[in-house]
C-alpha cells in the first residue's frame, strides 16, 4: 500500500529531486491506498467464486464486506498515527484518516447468507456461493 492519501503530484516529485532535505516523508512510510491499489484475485469453480484482496495493515475490525446481488464491495477504514520523539521533545507527529472502497461485479448472482470472510496476515479470502434460485434453465426442443 503506497498512497492512502493522494498527496503525490508532478511538483512534489520535482521539489523532492531538486531539493531532498526539505521534502518530508512520513515515518511509516505507508500511505492510505486508493481504491486500485486493493488488489484483488477472482477465482471461480462451478459452485463459488474465491476472492482474495491485499488490505495490508488494515484491522479486521475496520473491513466492511458488503454483497448486493452480483455486486461486491470492500471498504476499509484506516487510521494511522506516528510520532517520532528525541526525550521528551516532540520533533514531528503525523495522522492519517481515511477510508477506501472497491466495487465489482461478478458474473452471477453470490448466496450472501452462505458467504464467508477470513482476513490473515493482511489478505482478506471471500469464499462467495453462487445463487442457484432463478437459475436460468434450458429446456430441449423436441
Amino acid at each position: 500500500m503506497n498512497a492512502l492519501m493522494t498527496r503525490g503530484s508532478l511538483f512534489d516529485d520535482f521539489f523532492r529531486d531538486i531539493a531532498p532535505g526539505f521534502y518530508v516523508r512520513p515515518l511509516h512510510g505507508d500511505a492510505l491506498p486508493q481504491p486500485s491499489q486493493i488488489r484483488v484475485d477472482v477465482k471461480e469453480d462451478d459452485a463459488s467464486y474465491c476472492v482474495q484482496a491485499e488490505l495490508p495493515g488494515v484491522p479486521k475490525e475496520d473491513i466492511q464486506v458488503s454483497i448486493d446481488g452480483a455486486v461486491v464491495t470492500l471498504r476499509a477504514e484506516v487510521q494511522q498515527h506516528d510520532e517520532k520523539k528525541d526525550g521528551e521533545k516532540v520533533l514531528r507527529s503525523e495522522r492519517y484518516f481515511g477510508s477506501v472502497a472497491r466495487s465489482f461485479q461478478l458474473p452471477m448472482e453470490v448466496d450472501a447468507a452462505k458467504a464467508k470472510a477470513k482476513y490473515d496476515n493482511g489478505v482478506l479470502t471471500l469464499n462467495l456461493p453462487k445463487k442457484t434460485e432463478g437459475k436460468v434453465q434450458r429446456l430441449a426442443v423436441e
